[in-house]
């Protein structure tokens, strides 16, 4: 885990940044307000202000306003970016990604696509614990390699800030292996990178017989090790019918809880069964999917104070029906974040864009409440709040210069081919 602030979710951008005056914002989606997650009403309050500027000096904010009252502050030889009267807003911040694993599964993606579910395919030895053969055959290198074209489509599509799991090793030495491929990353790419330890993905098949064995080494020797190397900030825990009961959940989270990790845990994606709870019960910062949680579990989250994060990409990836209900979250007054999962099996998408068209049409947010939900309240259940996530003095200057002049388009136009200009520190990376 990560003991200094300092170090979460840097960048190849390093500390310093470059200035830039980016000038003729048509609309400058700023999000400016607490440097926290968002609830109720907040939800639709974008900071949006009309033919404004936006000044930044060394990587980071230093004013928004109009360009007539910044122009005079404008250093010499600055670099004037015009926006051509388009939306300007923050990085996407995707707080939910499997971004490191070996191989693919498109051949399940096929066979899904014949009539085979899921789970079905998981029974047959596919699924998880397909990735799971492959990324331990690669190497370290193979690994950072295919992790940097996926991290150049977060890029590419807007997202300046990620959330990346473990998960695909599940031996000590293979999920160190995907934990330093992070960190890694973090030095030779423009995407900001939070980590967690998702030992707890499925049971291997070595301990399927030994499901006490395998949460032992779990708490005992993967944790340590792991908040030894100083690796990662959160732990994850997939605590659904065909992962992790509740109880040995418990466990593994409470053992997390001790060695310092923030905890994350994927619930009830395919049944009501207790997930929720427990991610209040333990004080998780985020209980994830939540497509089958009921009301006990949504008042569960709000009274912890648990951020809900939706990922209704892999709902659609999977060719199901069954979306999380986001409406009853916000009229219960949680701090709804959406995010991707993307994954090689039930949700291979990169596009923040896309997600949040998916939120619109099926979960029924409007076009404000997914912007919040994939900027500032993402960026909140990072810790990351009083850095990214809003565009406000001070903050990092990750910005996005969309080719749309309202907002409400970014929902609107399903899975256009946007183009958008990608700021990280000042500088333009996409």
């Amino acid at each position: 885990m990560m003991s200094e602030k300092s170090a979460r979710g840097r960048s190849a951008m390093g500390d310093k940044g470059a200035s830039v005056a980016v000038v003729n914002c048509g609309e400058l989606v700023t999000l400016a307000g607490p440097a926290r997650a968002r609830v109720g009403r907040e939800l639709q309050e974008l900071g949006i202000k009309k033919d404004a500027a936006l000044l930044v000096l060394d990587g980071r904010i230093a004013e928004v306003g109009s360009y007539n009252d910044l122009r005079a502050r404008f250093p010499a030889g600055i670099e004037v970016v015009d926006a051509g009267g388009r939306v300007v807003m923050p990085g996407f911040v995707d707080a939910h990604t499997h971004l490191v694993f070996g191989g693919d599964r498109v051949s399940e993606f096929v066979q899904r696509v014949g009539g085979k579910t899921y789970q079905e395919i998981a029974a047959a030895g596919g699924g998880i614990v397909s990735t799971l053969r492959k990324t331990r055959e690669a190497s370290e290198a193979e690994l950072a390699d295919a992790a940097l074209r996926h991290a150049d489509w977060f890029l590419r599509g807007g997202t300046t800030t990620i959330e990346a799991k473990s998960g695909y090793g599940q031996t000590v030495e293979s999920e160190l292996k995907i934990l330093r491929v992070i960190a890694e990353l973090k030095e030779r790419t423009a995407l900001r990178m939070i980590a967690t330890v998702l030992a707890a993905h499925v049971v291997p098949p070595e301990f399927k017989q030994d499901r006490a064995g395998y949460v032992r080494l779990v708490t005992e020797e993967m944790l340590p090790a792991v908040a030894g190397h100083m690796l990662a900030q959160y732990c994850d825990v997939f605590c659904d019918e065909h992962a992790f009961t509740v109880d040995e959940a418990r466990v593994i989270l409470t053992a997390a809880k001790r060695r310092g990790f923030g905890l994350r845990m994927h619930v009830e994606q395919f049944a009501s069964d207790g997930g929720a709870q427990l991610a209040a019960e333990v004080g998780a910062t985020t209980a994830d999917h939540l497509e089958y949680t009921e009301r006990a579990g949504i008042d569960a989250l709000k009274a912890a104070g648990v951020q809900p994060v939706l990922v209704p990409g892999s709902v659609f990836a999977l060719g199901r029906s069954k979306y999380p209900d986001a409406r009853a979250m916000i009229e219960a007054g949680l701090a709804p974040v959406l995010a991707t999962d993307f994954n090689p099996g039930s949700s291979p998408m990169t596009s923040m864009a896309f997600v949040i068209s998916l939120a619109a049409l099926y979960m029924k947010m409007l076009p404000a409440e997914a912007i919040v939900g994939a900027t500032m309240n993402a960026a909140a259940s990072l810790d990351m709040a009083d850095e990214v996530g809003s565009l406000e003095p001070g903050k990092q200057a990750d910005f996005v210069i969309h080719e749309f002049r309202d907002y409400r388009e970014i929902a609107y136009y399903v899975a256009a081919p946007m183009r958008p200009q990608v700021y990280v520190a000042g500088r333009r990376v996409a």
